[in-house]
């Protein structure tokens, strides 16, 4: 039997005002409330909302055999709290449900594995605290940020505890293997690592709308057949997708809400197959063998890599100049003000750098489409114009500490329980 596994990554990032150099620096908040809100609204009530509430119908309905699993950033966590409780409480219930698994993460959707070793673990020892005090039970799997991974990554995160790690079943990475079973990681001694299948999660992630995709439409009978005729010793699929392909990447008129509320009764059709969380797979299979992964892997983008963030000069000065703050930050954290690190955590969500991307054809359209600039240059200085301005507050003499509405920070030597559209969350291909 070949456990089915579905994995929803949920993520808004906080989107800055677009201001001048001299604007940012008057201000004390460089983010576009009003403009986030107002994304955040449109995406609970076209997708979070009414799927959460199809998924908790279908646990119902099933009687405990439809099981799934999410990642909720940090940063979204903090606007659901803020804009959207009610929303928010859904996924309480889906919690409550015991059938769908909430992964950690880091808690605001950045880079910093690549980069700072100290700042990953002290964001992945918030959101692992956050995850359990909202859901009530302490994470074991893991994912990166858009599902980046090396060998690297992959001992850090085994070092924080975790049992199993997802990743993208990427062709670079897999050679002749196949995405089907846990492997290991070159250099892990116990970590399970966990891939996607990316042409099964791409069926409904991106060509499930698409007239031109020769099994367009796609119907819930025969996608199940497909899954029922993955290899007889398969331990699992994975598919993994962003939560906003449901309402807002593919509309309600598409017919992928009824794809899903159909799609567990046809599969659960037989004993061929049967829906599972990630801990679950984790726990009952084997690694196969071990996987050796010298270079990052992502699934962004053609290349499957880092350069949906770090390929062009602009992304890198980026990069730099805003880790290069980070000791600064931290400093004044542990001086008592924790405003000027809360800023520079929002700052160092990827989303920043993917705007900057210049890509083109297919990967370029995707950018644009979620990108709020007319141009990637635009988006580098309005980014750098507001790290301008967090340099020179922490240059300045400190007055009365202040902090970002919802958005506390702890120096990294201490964990919080508390939590640290854009048309969506999924920047890929």
């Amino acid at each position: 039997m070949t456990d089915v596994v579905f994995w929803f990554e949920a993520h808004q990032p906080f989107r800055l005002r677009h201001a001048s150099r001299d604007e940012h620096a008057s201000a004390e908040h460089p983010f576009d409330d009003a403009g986030n809100r107002f994304i955040l609204e449109r995406v609970a009530e076209r997708c979070y909302r009414p799927m959460n509430r199809l998924l908790l119908d279908l646990i119902e309905i099933h009687e405990g055999r439809f099981r799934c699993s999410f990642s909720l950033t940090g940063t979204l966590i903090e606007q659901l709290r803020e804009w959207e409780p009610k929303t928010l409480d859904l996924f309480v219930d889906l919690a409550k449900t015991g059938c769908v698994e909430f992964v950690c993460e880091t808690s605001h959707h950045t880079l910093a594995a690549l980069t700072d070793p100290a700042e990953f673990a002290a964001q992945v020892s918030a959101q692992r605290d956050l995850v359990e005090d909202l859901f009530g039970t302490r994470p074991t799997t893991f994912r990166n940020t858009e599902l980046i991974l090396d060998e690297s990554v992959a001992a850090q995160v085994e070092a924080l505890g975790f049992d199993a790690l997802l990743g993208e079943g990427a062709a670079p990475l897999l050679g002749d293997r196949q995405p089907f079973w846990p492997y290991r990681p070159r250099g892990c001694e116990r970590l399970k690592l966990l891939l996607r299948c990316y042409p099964l999660s791409d069926d409904i992630g991106f060509r499930f709308s698409n007239p031109s995709w020769p099994e367009y439409p796609l119907m819930a009978d025969r996608y199940a057949r497909w899954l029922k005729g993955l290899p007889e010793d398969a331990a699992f699929v994975g598919l993994f997708m962003d939560y906003e392909t449901f309402g807002e990447h593919q509309w309600i008129d598409t017919g992928i809400f009824d794809f899903m509320r159909r799609l567990p009764q046809e599969a659960l059709l037989g004993d061929r197959v049967r829906f599972a969380t990630p801990s679950q797979v984790a726990e009952a299979h084997p690694a196969r063998e071990e996987l050796p992964i010298p270079r990052p892997i992502s699934w962004a983008d053609e290349e499957r890599d880092l350069s949906a963030w770090l390929a062009n000069p602009m992304q890198r000065d980026a990069h730099d100049a805003l880790y290069a703050l980070l000791p600064s930050a931290l400093a004044a954290a542990e001086r008592g003000d924790p405003g000027p690190m809360a800023i520079w955590r929002r700052l160092s969500t990827s989303d920043h750098v993917y705007y900057m991307a210049t890509k083109r054809a297919s990967d370029g359209d995707v950018h644009d489409y979620f990108s709020p600039y007319p141009r990637p240059h635009d988006a580098y200085m309005n980014f750098m114009n507001a790290l301008e301005a967090l340099r020179a507050r922490l240059e300045r003499p400190r007055v009365e500490p202040t902090t970002p509405a919802g958005s506390p920070a702890q120096p990294r030597s201490t964990s919080s329980r508390k939590p640290g559209g854009r048309r969506g969350g999924r920047r890929r291909r």
